[in-house]
């Protein structure tokens, strides 16, 4: 059934499948069909040619040798996954993990300095590890189910603010995690997770960026013009700083700009090439 309203966010396919579990006497279609849903998730949805495939973890997984938690470890501390993410910044590895490992976005910047300090000793191994090996992953996982996007479930998460968090790291059941957004490889919740801070969750035909946290301002009860917050939605962007996005798209960039910003923010984007789709108070 789909998750209300937020199946219009790109989660009703997440919600509307069931977890994929190995049983006893699973055949090899069967099998075939839980390595390919671990690439998925542990990739990050992302395309997988027949030649990157691992051929000797797929063989040992369907001999039984492997369990689905084992072979997703496999997958995860491969060259395959290194090729693709380890290259990425640290905060936006450690997100990525997240979301691969464990379906979520990080709670809190506890979780992060966390995993940020196994960094630290050069050990990516370990850093993979101290997923798999969790006391979450063996509770929600166990050792036979395919890790899913769950970050959108209130088993998966503490407060709302990682809530809204997932959406900036799923955006919708068709797109993979480095092919989102313009955000690209960018750290995208270091500073959000830090300041504890929500996001705006739009549909996942909307390309966006996070708006800086230092622009954000309360509006209070009564406040003045002054203390509006305003949100900009801006397309057309052709300048050399931004990558050219389809003229489909229904914006490239959103950002929440205080009222007394709003002059300078227009000369900005007018300056870099874009063109203002719409401006609506927070």
């Amino acid at each position: 059934m789909p998750f209300g309203p937020a199946s219009r966010l790109g989660v009703s396919l997440f919600d509307e499948t069931p977890p994929l579990e190995w049983l006893a006497g699973t055949s090899n279609e069967e099998a075939e069909t839980l390595i390919k849903a671990v690439y998925r998730q542990v990739l990050g949805n992302a395309y997988v040619m027949e030649s990157e495939r691992l051929a000797v973890p797929e063989s040992q997984f369907k001999r039984g040798e492997l369990s689905v938690r084992e072979f997703v470890r496999a997958v995860a501390k491969s060259d395959l996954y290194l090729s693709r993410f380890a290259d990425c910044p640290r905060y936006r590895f450690i997100e990525l993990n997240f979301r691969h490992l464990l379906g979520r976005a990080p709670n809190s910047y506890e979780e992060m300095k966390a995993h940020s300090a196994i960094l630290d000793a050069g050990d990516f191994g370990a850093e993979i590890d101290s997923y798999i090996d969790s006391d979450e992953y063996q509770s929600v996982f166990g050792e036979n189910i395919v890790p899913y996007i769950r970050g959108y479930k209130t088993e998966a998460i503490s407060h709302m603010i990682g809530f809204t968090h997932t959406f900036q790291l799923v955006r919708g059941a068709s797109t993979s995690s480095l092919k989102a957004d313009l955000a690209g490889k960018t750290p995208k919740l270091n500073s959000l997770v830090i300041n504890a801070t929500p996001t705006p969750v739009v549909p996942p035909g909307t390309t966006f960026r996070n708006p800086p946290v230092g622009a954000r301002v309360r509006l209070g009860t009564g406040a003045s013009e002054s203390g509006k917050v305003f949100r900009i939605e801006v397309t057309g962007y052709r300048s050399k700083a931004v990558n050219r996005i389809s003229q489909f798209r229904r914006s490239n960039q959103v950002y929440l700009v205080p009222f007394d910003k709003l002059s300078e923010e227009y000369q900005r984007i007018h300056k870099q090439g874009g063109v203002i789709a719409s401006i609506t108070p927070v």
